[in-house]
């Protein structure tokens, strides 16, 4: 605030007056004005809402901030969605709901964010202060006077809660809950009661003073040690191999990682939930490693290694197909953001990655072992067959003409489902966004993510690949991707049903209603802003269509409809499906 760092006017008399401070206007001096400045000082340019009685005077604070774009969604879901993708671009995200209604409507995104160790500042507007300890039972509520069920929802699926109901521990509690998500990189939950916001307090005086976060800094000895230790496992290997996992993101360490693998020679692949983290148009990348379904001669490379180095991996059931990778312990290096594994050897803690990569960097022996066994191997992947004129569109085909839309302005949101396995399989050019979102798997995640990312990365145009029952979640939200203006490029895959969960498990409950996907899109944009659609059922129309969306129709946002086989799917869905199923269908153990 501008008015407090200036002094009071000096008399022209023989003796000055001690100046005084102009004290701050009503408006400049509170709480919502201090969120406000907050959410931009973080990078946070926009915030995804849902308009509740309990959130109106904090919404108009944040529209009052020349900062900020409030953003309104259709629902609490996607503006969580949003959020996330938003902060997948620009490292932190926000969005503003009503309480209890609003809030358990957004937990499910919320819990997706801290599942993929993504920083969103959750904002819920909440009850008057004057009501709690009351007794007294109030709407949007459970019926029941104690007003803690969204808290204890939040508790488990945020790193930090603040409920600000008092004016005199608000500052502190809004910057420890934005700080320490900042510091967590996971999401956070504020309440704020909705008769505060607009209230003068002297700890909202000033500007806000920029956070101080303390770099964390790696044990010396710790970090001395690791490096020793894995620098002589890995100089004895024969045909080591590097493979970057997700929590590269979370560590910061993409930069530090590159320099490893410059450094060491060694093949480099990247785990599916790690795609778009590693460079993958550098010369020693060999593609996605995924067990049984691993990139062609990827796998193969990286299981018969004599030392491989996961970096920032999360092994889960999905992405060890079912729990079928063919890796030992002993032959293993996991690094972690704050921990390095080193076989059945030691495992040592406060060591971070990016010092831990860049030290080891400078111990390694150059070993291309692996790289030259790969090249003798690899065999350019195959193009779909040859189709006759109007015959139906496969998918194959399909994702290999998504393949020629990619550049570095370009970035591919992919739902969970089978676009999962057909986008893993694109290979991404230099600064080519990438997302899914693979530990959490929530079906409509795409549609949210798609806005925010957009909203974002108003650089790069996002090419999303969505399923007709993911869609169905979610899809509402495309209203708001025409009112912001965006230009995304959105390919409908129109088959019928649940097709990741047909190959897990089929039955009758896999099968959806059929909609009129481009009509519905047409019905929301209702000539209101710049869209366009296209129904595609053949290879000739699909050239047609993505030529429309690259040309004539670049600055609208695109729609296509593309109809498929409800049995067409990827060979990797098929093998995947298979494992899985068979994963979760072990029988009991005998007690």
């Amino acid at each position: 605030m501008e008015a407090s760092t200036h002094l009071g006017s000096v008399t022209a008399t023989n003796h000055a007056r001690v100046p005084t401070p102009v004290r701050p206007s009503a408006s400049s001096g509170t709480l919502g004005r201090h969120l406000a400045r907050r959410l931009v000082e973080i990078g946070v340019s926009d915030v995804f809402s849902v308009p509740g009685d309990f959130n109106l005077t904090l919404l108009d604070h944040l529209i009052a901030e020349p900062g900020l774009n409030l953003i309104g969604c259709c629902n609490e879901l996607n503006a969580g969605y949003a959020a996330d993708g938003f902060a997948r671009f620009k490292g932190v995200g926000a969005c503003v709901v009503t309480f209890t209604v609003g809030g358990l409507s957004v937990l499910n995104a919320i819990a997706g964010a801290y599942s993929e160790n993504l920083p969103v500042i959750c904002i819920v507007g909440g009850p008057n202060s004057n009501d709690y300890g009351t007794n007294r039972i109030l709407h949007h509520t459970i019926g029941l006077p104690d007003f803690s069920q969204e808290l204890r929802c939040f508790q488990t699926i945020t790193c930090f809660q603040a409920v600000v109901n008092n004016l005199d521990d608000a500052h502190e509690l809004i910057d420890t809950a934005i700080s320490t998500a900042i510091k967590e990189s996971k999401p956070v939950y504020i309440s704020i009661s909705c008769n505060l916001p607009g209230i003068p307090h002297p700890t909202f005086a000033r500007d806000p003073v920029p956070f101080y976060i303390a770099p964390k800094v790696s044990n010396q000895l710790g970090l001395e040690a690791a490096v020793e230790a894995t620098a002589k496992f890995l100089n004895n290997a024969v045909k080591p191999v590097i493979v970057g996992g997700p929590k590269l993101r979370v560590a910061k360490a993409q930069k530090a990682f590159m320099e490893f693998a410059e450094a060491s020679g060694y093949p480099i692949a990247v785990m599916p939930s790690g795609k778009g983290l590693v460079p993958e148009h550098h010369p020693h990348f060999i593609g996605t490693y995924w067990g049984a379904i691993s990139t062609s001669f990827c796998g193969e490379i990286v299981e018969s290694a004599d030392a491989y180095v996961f970096v920032g991996p999360i092994f889960n059931d999905y992405s060890s197909v079912g729990y079928s990778l063919l890796i030992k312990k002993e032959k293993t290096v996991v690094v972690q953001p704050n921990r390095i594994t080193i076989g059945n050897g030691p495992s040592l803690g406060w060591v971070f990655m990016a010092d831990f990569l860049s030290a080891l960097a400078k111990k390694l022996k150059k070993n291309s072992t692996a790289l030259e066994n790969y090249r003798r191997i690899y065999v350019p992947p195959g193009v779909p067959l040859k189709k006759g004129k109007n015959e139906p569109l496969r998918i194959n085909v399909l994702f290999k003409h998504v393949q020629d839309m990619l550049s570095g302005d370009t970035a591919v949101i992919a739902e969970t489902g089978d676009s999962w396995f057909n986008c893993q399989k694109l290979r991404l050019p230099e600064n080519c966004g990438y997302e899914f979102q693979m530990q959490y798997g929530s079906i409509g995640w795409s549609v949210g993510a798609t806005l925010g990312y957009a909203q974002a990365a108003n650089s790069k145009r996002v090419i999303a690949c969505i399923g007709d029952g993911s869609f169905q979640v979610t899809a509402q939200d495309i209203s708001t991707m025409i009112r912001c203006g965006q230009k995304s490029i959105i390919f409908l895959i129109n088959n019928g049903g649940y097709t990741i969960e047909v190959e897990i498990h089929d039955g009758p409950y896999n099968v959806i209603k059929n909609w009129d996907y481009a009509g519905f899109v047409n019905a929301i944009h209702n000539s209101e802003g710049k869209c366009w659609t296209a129904k595609v059922r053949t290879e000739e129309d699909l050239i047609e269509a993505i030529a429309a969306a690259t040309g004539p129709q670049k600055d609208s946002l695109c729609f296509i409809e593309v109809f498929s086989h409800k049995d067409d799917t990827s060979k990797e869905l098929l093998e995947w499906g298979s494992r899985v199923a068979a994963a979760n269908s072990r029988p009991p153990n005998p007690q």
